[in-house]
């Protein structure tokens, strides 16, 4: 049997989810928008100078484009931020790259997270968007061979056209996310 791409898979969903959604065309159908990256700094960058640039030379190992560095939108004094201070770097990848992206995700960085057991399927939000949370960068395998004292978390937010929670889960789902099963609760 032939392995079908993320891409290929977004095509078919139409015809599996038609039915139980009832589209009457192919464009109403959800597809995936973009993906977003992103990794919150905080005030690390008063310690560390270089932290910053590091993260986002290992985004772009990890996407293949170069991160964005996102300022404070506002001054505050208990966290010692000023307005615009660089506070995180982020991603948004789109077309091609968002599609390879999302297959090294799903083949290749999920199986290697330390006891993974699936995605919980309230990680999908209202509007049919899916956010992950990965606690260590180095699922990835181009920074495998990094220094292990530099790890960082991300959060890893998949945006689709999907109108609604539960034709966002089923959506995902046909993509090959892997979600945990829901197991019946003993009475």
């Amino acid at each position: 049997m032939k392995h079908l791409t993320v891409k290929e898979k977004e095509k078919e969903s139409f015809d599996k989810m038609k039915s139980a959604f009832h589209y009457k065309n192919i464009m109403a159908a959800p597809r995936m928008v973009k993906v977003v990256l992103n990794v919150g700094t905080g005030t690390a960058i008063k310690k560390d100078k270089n932290k910053n640039d590091a993260i986002s030379e290992r985004l772009s190992k990890i996407t293949g484009q170069k991160g964005a560095l996102r300022g404070a939108k506002q001054s505050i004094a208990s966290f010692k931020i000023r307005q615009g201070d660089p506070i995180g770097v982020v991603v948004t990848l789109r077309e091609k790259r968002m599609y390879a992206f999302l297959e090294k995700l799903i083949n290749v960085a999920l199986p290697r997270t330390k006891d993974f057991r699936g995605i919980n399927p309230g990680a999908v939000d209202d509007i049919g968007n899916l956010t992950i949370g990965i606690k260590e960068h180095t699922i990835f395998p181009e920074t495998a061979d990094e220094d292990i004292k530099d790890v960082f978390g991300l959060a890893i937010t998949l945006v689709s056209t999907a109108k609604s929670k539960k034709e966002g889960k089923a959506f995902f789902e046909l993509l090959g996310m892997p979600f945990k099963k829901t197991e019946d609760k003993k009475k």
